[in-house]
């Protein structure tokens, strides 16, 4: 007679288990639709790209993007002869605004916010008004000044910073970040005493710009402070844009005249014209949205430090472009200014160390 079998020796390959302990199974949990989607998009360069050589092409892609859209304004407003410095502001705000859509609404880099009230509204134009005179001052500036002597006086944007930050909130740094300014301050002075293509309205218009570079990132911190007003950088680029356009619009017809018929008459007869515009407008939003990706995938600290060297490394490029005269002693202011900025740099780090 043949012994019955039991479900347990007869599914011998593929036994059930008998012990309450061996029935706990550690299945993986199945991941949401959202959770695939996201390490989906994370994998998709990532997976391809080391995270070290990622840093490096957006490191590198920053560089570029910021020197290129100097080189290309310069070469446009003083060689090519397209002498409309407010206008190429308003398509470069027209630019970012576009780009800026694509990039959140459709691309989803970062999540869309909307403003949520009338103040926070009229606190962004507010910064729409100062990134508009910046912007333009330093697009006139290009005209008469070169490359090199126009960043020499941008990396003193830490002197107006603190200046700024003094007079409207009363903010008081240590003695060692004052003096570190010093050198900042008598870099500038010996840089502008000695160069060979000083002009004074374009020195002025550079001076104004950095000024309104460092109003503008003392007033963002003062006015959208609350955690419901503010904004992620890409997302207050998407609202100060347009905003700047429209402020840009009347000015750039009543000082620079029937500019759009004239650059649509020149760009029939120059079809690299229209090259150099819309290049020059792309570039123009990648210098933010590099901004935005150096950050992310490094530090601030990283993205201030990359900014005191980039200065330097566009001075030496556009004089290799654009040829235009230097001597020693403007060598030499440039690099006490930049030297002032590293000190500074290292001191606004220490005293927040010593505050904490």
């Amino acid at each position: 007679m043949v012994e019955a079998q039991s479900w347990t020796t007869r599914r011998g390959s593929n036994p059930r288990l008998e012990s309450p302990q061996d029935q706990v199974l550690d299945m993986p949990v199945t991941p949401t639709a959202e959770i695939r989607q996201q390490q989906y998009s994370n994998g998709g360069i990532t997976s391809l790209v080391s995270p070290t050589i990622l840093t490096a092409l957006i490191i590198a892609s920053w560089y570029c993007s910021n020197i290129g859209v100097l080189l290309l304004n310069k070469y446009l407003l003083s060689f090519y002869g397209f002498r409309y410095p407010i206008f190429l502001t308003m398509l470069h705000m027209l630019s970012c605004a576009t780009y800026s859509l694509v990039a959140i609404k459709w691309l989803e880099i970062v999540p869309f916010q909307q403003i949520h009230s009338r103040k926070q509204f009229f606190k962004i134009l507010g910064l729409s008004v100062i990134f508009c005179f910046s912007v333009v001052c330093g697009n006139t500036s290009l005209r008469y000044l070169p490359v090199s002597f126009n960043q020499a006086i941008g990396a003193t944007t830490p002197f107006f910073t603190a200046i700024f930050a003094f007079v409207i909130t009363c903010k008081k740094e240590s003695a060692e970040v004052y003096l570190a300014l010093v050198p900042v301050v008598l870099g500038i002075v010996l840089a502008s005493n000695s160069e060979p293509l000083f002009h004074l309205f374009g020195f002025l218009m550079c001076v104004g710009s950095t000024a309104g570079r460092a109003l503008k990132s003392v007033v963002q911190g003062l006015l959208l402070t609350s955690e419901a007003e503010k904004l992620h950088s890409m997302n207050l680029l998407l609202y100060m844009a347009p905003m700047a356009a429209m402020i840009l619009l009347p000015f750039t017809l009543y000082i620079e005249g029937n500019v759009a018929a004239v650059t649509l008459e020149k760009a029939k007869g120059d079809g690299f014209m229209v090259f150099l515009l819309i290049g020059n407008a792309t570039v123009a939003y990648l210098v933010n949205l590099t901004n935005f990706l150096v950050t992310k995938h490094t530090s601030a600290l990283t993205l201030q430090v990359l900014g005191n060297a980039k200065a330097a490394v566009a001075a030496v490029v556009s004089v290799l472009i654009f040829r235009n005269p230097v001597n020693i002693m403007g060598i030499t202011g440039f690099a006490v200014t930049v030297m002032g900025v590293v000190l500074y740099s290292e001191a606004k780090k220490r005293s927040k160390v010593t505050a904490h």
